[in-house]
């Protein structure tokens, strides 16, 4: 029971400001330091690929980003099912502040590949299941943010929110595996797999994990930062609200 306790003791908000407070400076220093190091070793460090060229080097932002931009939704989905069964302001809030740093990354996602895709492909976008289902999910990251902002009632706008999240998750997963989920398609299969003959070669595959942990730290720093952010501006709310009915 002790250990249970412990697990959910920072849906408390003044103890996950605590350690939020004291952990955030530390991530947000290690995930710079890890994205200049990720970023320069890649791009300047490595060849250029025999078939590809320099385009290779797109990578060392399109990966990362695309992994954050699918897995933040799963943060998000996690959250909210706290949320929803257990009713933690501070998952919702999570949930809440985690969106936005899901759209960016799902931007600079779409935005790389369509920069690695002119060359490769010719275009700057083709109907691809993975890319379609990358842009739907996009979409759904758009309409999170903007339910959030059109209910009034925090609560209310949370269950709303965590319904949308649960239902988008389905794109999240197609965005992850479409490849492996339909044989056609131009989008290349996955970049870090189990799989040799898959996997990219190991001069590009080290530089690629430090940037990939860069950003997993970036991110957190920002769903902390804000999510911080989000606890602080309900409290004033709710002092702003006592003091109207004094």
């Amino acid at each position: 029971m002790s250990e249970r306790r412990s697990l959910w003791e920072y849906a408390n908000p003044r103890k996950f400001m605590g350690l939020s407070g004291t952990i955030l400076p530390w991530i947000t220093i290690a995930g710079g330091v890890l994205l200049v190091v990720g970023l320069i070793w890649g791009f300047f460090f490595t060849p250029d690929d025999y078939r590809q060229g320099s385009t290779v080097k797109i990578i060392y932002l399109h990966v990362p980003s695309a992994l954050m931009a699918i897995n933040a939704w799963f943060m998000m989905l996690v959250a909210s099912l706290i949320w929803l069964i257990r009713r933690h302001h501070v998952s919702a809030l999570a949930a809440r502040a985690a969106a936005p740093v899901g759209v960016a990354m799902t931007i600079i996602a779409l935005v790389t590949g369509a920069i690695w895709g002119q060359p490769m492909w010719g275009t700057w976008w083709v109907w691809d299941p993975r890319l379609t289902s990358f842009l739907i999910l996009f979409l759904f990251y758009l309409g999170y943010v903007a339910l959030w902002a059109a209910v009034e009632n925090d609560d209310t706008a949370a269950d709303l929110t965590s319904v949308t999240c649960i239902v988008g998750s389905v794109f999240a997963v197609l965005s992850r595996y479409a490849v492996n989920f339909w044989n056609q398609g131009l989008h290349q299969g996955a970049s870090l797999s189990l799989d040799p003959e898959e996997n990219v070669a190991d001069i590009f595959y080290y530089p690629l994990l430090v940037t990939i942990a860069a950003f997993v730290l970036i991110f957190v720093a920002l769903v902390l930062l804000r999510t911080r952010t989000e606890i602080r501006a309900r409290q004033l709310r709710a002092y702003m609200a006592r003091e109207r009915m004094q």
